[in-house]
């Protein structure tokens, strides 16, 4: 199911809940009608069959099952006045099918090829006249119970769905805290001093608001996927003893640390194989609770005993959670005893344990807050010292950083970076004062041979010697730089293209007479070529200016090189 229909079946149910609320005053029609009179008969036989059927307190494992995984149970439907009657079952285990005078009326899960499909609640609609007819559940289970499970009643659809709106309010509110303080916990641990202690706080804080969104009937209504709500309370309850063991052992020190970590890696080991197994299908989740249950059953009084080993080594806000522990641990116990059926069904106040447990974890985070922010109070009156004493240092080292990110490394002209911002602000000044800029090209003729024939440090060192040639022919306001590989750019500000031209003759003239060599090696005749182009003669736009003295450039290089070449052409109408 989409993210967008969960949230639209939450607003319903969120409307649903104040109307009912708002209602709560008006008289039922009548009130829930548990059944009773209810008997059994062990097997898979037809209902018609004459197998002997024997009475039983409650549709719910019958004695002397001795591994049958099949069985039958029915009772007579009382009288009653109900405007939308419903047969309201909490759970049903395994896979169920439900007749009313031999003729099916609802059926959970295949049971022809039975599997485990979670344990979502019932409201089976039944006809107005159903009183005094026989009902009758056909159950199978291969798992540690069987048959039903909470309430079985008949009542109107409306009142059922008003209680298990008000069954849920608590768990949601506590739930709601719970992944609250999961976030809060969450960014403890990734910006605060004691990251695994808040890991862990996060990690249960999630697990117990998880599972409990997940126990409440209104789930259902959120989102109608029993399997997957089971699934997340299976993961969730899982993860309940590693993040307590994460906690304790975080704390503990020697053996008792060594001991609590085995344990909670137990666990992990465990939650990984289990919940991997059911998604791959290869076991039933049902089956995956009881197995934990037992582990838990062994290992959470070993984690109470080592915690009450170290308690008086203890600061108090250790022993504030080691005390809420001791208080929570028994009613999760309690809570398993009921779900196996292994003491009478009553009422666990699990969620007040978790809500308890969270306002500890609560008043440990506040401890920690208040105490991280003393260090951090000690820590800035150190730190402003030392920034000041660093400022300066800093500002210095920028300014170095500012050069060399403007410099070429090889050459020492300014590269690239300052060409395009140094362009930009000469044509500017140019328009305001009315004068000419020239932009000149510089290319090294045939620098690939030179590389190819004599390595590239004699390659560095002909760029070398031309950037020196370059800083020597071009002074004042004029500025040179190293475009990158072996094209150079030179900027003649209040220079026109005919003295430019004369200007770059003279740069060529002198490069075609000067010898290179490279450790002792000539490297034969360097040459160069060059393009021109002026401002505001043949453009008005920076970018274009450059492309232009590019275009004279590759004129310079088809017309044989050694040479200078002017753009020919004008400014467009488009610039003026």
């Amino acid at each position: 199911m989409g993210t967008f229909n969960v949230l639209l079946r939450f607003l319903c149910v969120g409307i649903m809940a104040c109307l009912l609320l708002l209602s709560g005053s008006l008289a039922y029609a009548s009130a829930p009608a548990p059944l009773t009179d209810w008997e059994y008969r062990w097997g898979d036989a037809p209902l018609e069959d004459d197998a002997p059927w024997s009475p039983i307190d409650f549709p719910s494992n019958p004695p002397e099952r001795n591994g049958q995984k099949s069985v039958w149970f029915k009772t007579v439907l009382p009288e009653g006045e109900w405007r939308d009657p419903v047969l309201h079952i909490t759970s049903i285990n395994l896979v169920g099918q439900i007749y009313l005078d031999g003729t099916l009326i609802y059926q959970h899960g295949d049971m022809e090829e039975p599997r485990f499909i979670g344990w979502p609640w019932h409201l089976v609609p039944l006809p107005e006249n159903s009183a005094g007819k026989t009902l009758a559940l056909r159950i199978y289970s291969d798992y540690t119970s069987i048959g039903l499970w909470g309430d079985v009643e008949i009542t109107d659809r409306i009142d059922a769905l008003k209680g298990m709106l008000h069954a849920s309010v608590q768990d949601l509110a506590v739930s709601a805290f719970s992944l609250l303080l999961a976030m809060l916990a969450a960014i403890f641990a990734m910006i605060g001093p004691e990251r695994r202690g808040f890991f862990a706080i996060a990690l249960f804080a999630f697990s117990s608001g998880l599972m409990l969104l997940a126990e409440t009937p209104v789930r259902q209504l959120l989102a109608d996927a029993p399997l997957t709500w089971d699934i997340l309370r299976a993961a969730s309850y899982f993860t309940l003893p590693i993040a307590i063991g994460l906690l304790l052992s975080h704390w503990l020190e020697g053996v008792p640390k060594r001991w609590m970590r085995r344990l909670w890696q137990l666990h992990l080991a465990y939650l990984v194989v289990s919940i991997g197994l059911v998604a791959l299908g290869v076991v039933n989740l049902a089956l995956t609770f009881p197995i934990f249950d037992v582990l838990l059953l062994l290992t959470l009084p070993l984690m109470l005993l080592l915690a009450l080993l170290r308690v008086r080594r203890l600061n108090l806000e250790q022993r504030l959670f080691v005390t809420s522990f001791l208080l929570f641990a028994p009613l999760l116990l309690l809570d398993m005893l009921v779900a196996h059926e292994l003491i009478p069904r009553r009422d666990v106040p699990l969620s007040y344990g978790a809500l308890g447990f969270s306002l500890a974890i609560v008043g440990i985070s506040l401890w920690h807050y208040r105490h991280t922010q003393r260090q951090l109070a000690s820590a800035n009156q150190t730190l402003e010292a030392q920034v000041t004493a660093r400022t300066a240092e800093l500002d210095t080292l920028v300014e170095q950083l500012k050069g060399l990110s403007l410099q070429d490394a090889l050459t020492g002209l300014n590269n690239r970076r300052h060409f395009d911002a140094l362009l930009h602000q000469e044509m500017a000044l140019a328009q305001r004062k009315g004068s000419l800029l020239s932009l000149l090209m510089i290319d090294i003729d045939h620098f690939k041979k030179v590389n190819d024939n004599f390595g590239h440090d004699a390659g560095d060192a002909v760029l070398i010697e031309v950037a020196a040639l370059l800083k020597k022919h071009f002074r004042g306001t004029d500025v040179v730089c190293r475009l990158g590989g072996e094209e150079f750019v030179a900027l003649l500000p209040g220079t026109g293209a005919a003295e430019a031209q004369a200007r770059a003759e003279k740069l060529l003239k002198a490069q075609s007479n000067q010898a290179l060599s490279h450790l002792h090696q000539p490297l034969g005749r360097i040459t160069l070529s060059c393009g021109i182009a002026t401002y505001p003669a043949h453009t008005m736009d920076p970018k274009r200016l450059l492309r232009l003295a590019d275009t004279a450039l590759y004129k310079a290089k088809n017309n044989g090189r050694d040479r200078c070449e002017v753009w020919e052409g004008a400014v467009s109408s488009s610039e003026q």
